[in-house]
């Protein structure tokens, strides 16, 4: 296993990055490592430019800003442009549904805001993202996010978190990508 990844999840105010990053960070202390998350965003709380950072290590983190990202999640148009550099093996995720689909190399479009629709709850895209992203890249195992989803949330919106987050992993696996 990787001792350091550094993740860039970049989009607008609204769409759950920064909730996303918490998440994460914490998936990866529950497994006993170090984690770091910081956010940025606009002064519009809704439809401006929002960016959560996760840096997760087996070591201590000095340094608490992303300086290469392993893994990028982009949510925007403006968030692909700023942070998917087409370096070789840091994967890009991004939202097929949003998105003007690309090809290539390391990217990996997927329709997390039209699944979260179907699912009925739209707000719940990133935790799509967060299951396909974990599944591929091995940051942080599923059931590390499951029992941080089932802290955070109650009721019917842990199940319904709980199924998104399978179904982002299960997304992965439906397109015949591996773990790498």
């Amino acid at each position: 296993m990787k001792k350091k990844f550094e993740v860039i999840m970049a989009g607008s105010g609204g769409q759950g990055l920064v909730v996303c990053g918490i998440i994460l960070a914490e998936a990866a202390i529950l497994e006993g490592q170090n984690a770091v998350q910081t956010q940025s965003y606009g002064i519009a709380s809704r439809g401006g430019f929002s960016k959560s950072e996760v840096i997760i290590s087996r070591e201590e983190i000095i340094f608490q800003q992303v300086q290469e990202p392993d893994i990028v999640l982009a949510l925007t148009e403006q968030a692909m442009q700023m942070y998917a550099y087409g370096k070789a093996g840091v994967p890009v995720f991004y939202d097929s549904s949003l998105l003007k689909r690309r090809n290539g190399r390391d990217l990996y479009g997927f329709p997390f805001t039209e699944m979260a629709n179907l699912l009925g709850h739209v707000g719940m895209a990133n935790i799509f993202a967060l299951g396909a992203m974990s599944n591929l890249t091995g940051v942080v195992k599923t059931e590390s996010l499951a029992a941080v989803l089932r802290r955070r949330f109650a009721g019917e919106l842990v199940e319904m978190n709980i199924k998104a987050l399978h179904t982002g992993i299960n997304l992965v696996e439906k397109e015949g990508y591996c773990h790498g």
